[in-house]
């Protein structure tokens, strides 16, 4: 192994000479605007998924019927995984199509649906009531399942190697239209679509589309209506949920006292800050030291392993020296790290790192005691990126006009 290239020192990061270091002479463009409010746009249906079971109960009554019809409407949706009338023979005939229409109005429609993985991986495009589209992604492994699901409608974080990344931020998903990818999944594989015989989602992963932490409120909400048992929710465990972020310090702060232990996965993608300023522009607001930071309060609230997600991108990311400013950055601390071979997006000039350079990147990190992961790379050939089947949409949908 040769040795690392000495670094210089900027705040409380360094950055090396390195001529393959990624920055000036072999830099990526200037980062764009950073979007971290929402455009204001018309609001979804109410669905019963968006309220408490309090709530339920108040909504249920100011339709005329018994408070505990909404203990029935909501172990058909959580437990039963179904919405359609028909099916809800303990209702009142009278009673059933009211309460579907007023508390399960339909909130996604399939757009586009692609599989690999002899169908055990399973993406699927969504048109919302406004016509805004998002992805989730089902994977189903030996042990688990596990479902990638969207928060907003395209993202404003605007991290350059990234499909949703470069479509702009549309808008905040609802509560109810986050756990609606869940629940369809769960519906999919409780009717036995997916190869393997009928099964349970295990693990939900905010990865999708959008920035979690940037639509706080709907997805903290969210994760409570998984977690919570039925019939007041889905009965996912706590533990089997993992929160993305980019770095928004003050989320992450206030997730850690939530009182959820769910994982937290921060998208660090570069040690140093000068190089991170470039890759994720939330950088240029909260630094690496900031993020990691909050990060390992974090851990030290919820006792939760924080797993850092490191893009390995060739020749800008992926040198050893940054694994070894990496190394020292997380020496010693409750947290592991997944590298992710990068999937390219359509007219992107990045790609993934070499497998020598892989390989060489993960050595230097576990020379530091840290547990490192490679991500399986499933998907690849159904644009599994995040954002990239919805671009693709939208370019078909252009040609199709011209």
């Amino acid at each position: 192994m040769s040795p690392s290239p000495r670094p210089r020192e900027i705040g409380r990061v360094s950055v090396s000479e390195h001529p393959d270091s990624g920055l000036p002479g072999n830099r990526p463009p200037a980062p764009v605007r950073l979007t971290l409010t929402a455009p204001r746009r018309a609001k979804p249906p109410r669905h019963l998924a968006d309220l408490t079971m309090a709530e339920r109960r108040d909504a249920v009554a100011e339709l005329g019927e018994r408070p505990f019809r909404a203990d029935q409407l909501s172990r058909h949706y959580f437990g039963r995984l179904t919405a359609s009338p028909e099916q809800m023979t303990d209702l009142p005939g009278g009673s059933r199509d009211r309460l579907v229409s007023a508390l399960l109005p339909p909130l996604l429609t399939p757009v586009r649906e692609l599989a690999c993985d002899g169908g055990t991986t399973r993406k699927t495009l969504w048109r919302l009531f406004d016509g805004a589209l998002v992805e989730s992604v089902l994977m189903r492994y030996p042990d688990r399942t596990t479902i990638c699901v969207s928060s907003q409608a395209g993202c404003g974080m605007n991290c350059p190697f990234c499909a949703t990344g470069q479509a702009g931020l549309t808008r905040n998903l609802s509560t109810a239209e986050i756990v609606e990818q869940v629940v369809a999944g769960a519906r999919s594989l409780a009717k036995g679509e997916v190869p393997g015989g009928p099964g349970r989602i295990s693990n939900v992963v905010f990865m999708g589309m959008g920035e979690p932490m940037a639509n706080y409120k709907a997805v903290v909400a969210a994760i409570r209506r998984l977690t919570s048992p039925v019939p007041e929710g889905l009965g996912i465990s706590a533990r089997g949920i993992t929160v993305s972020t980019v770095g928004l310090v003050p989320a992450i702060e206030r997730l850690a006292q939530e009182g959820l232990p769910v994982t937290l996965a921060v998208s660090l993608h570069a040690p140093d800050d000068e190089l991170r300023d470039t890759l994720v522009p939330i950088n240029t607001r909260w630094k690496v030291a900031e993020v990691l930071d909050a990060a390992w309060n974090y851990a030290a609230v919820t006792k939760r392993r924080v797993s850092i997600e490191y893009a390995l991108i060739r020749d800008i990311n992926d040198q050893e020296w940054r694994a070894d400013l990496l190394g020292r950055l997380l020496h010693g601390r409750l947290a592991h790290v997944n590298l992710i071979p990068l999937n390219p997006t359509p007219g992107s000039p990045w790609t993934a790192s070499r497998p020598r350079d892989e390989r060489a990147f993960v050595r230097r990190l576990e020379s530091y005691g840290i547990p490192v992961t490679v991500r399986d790379t499933r998907g690849r050939e159904i644009d599994g990126a995040c954002g990239q089947l919805a671009a693709r949409d939208r370019e078909d949908r252009k040609a199709g006009a011209r």
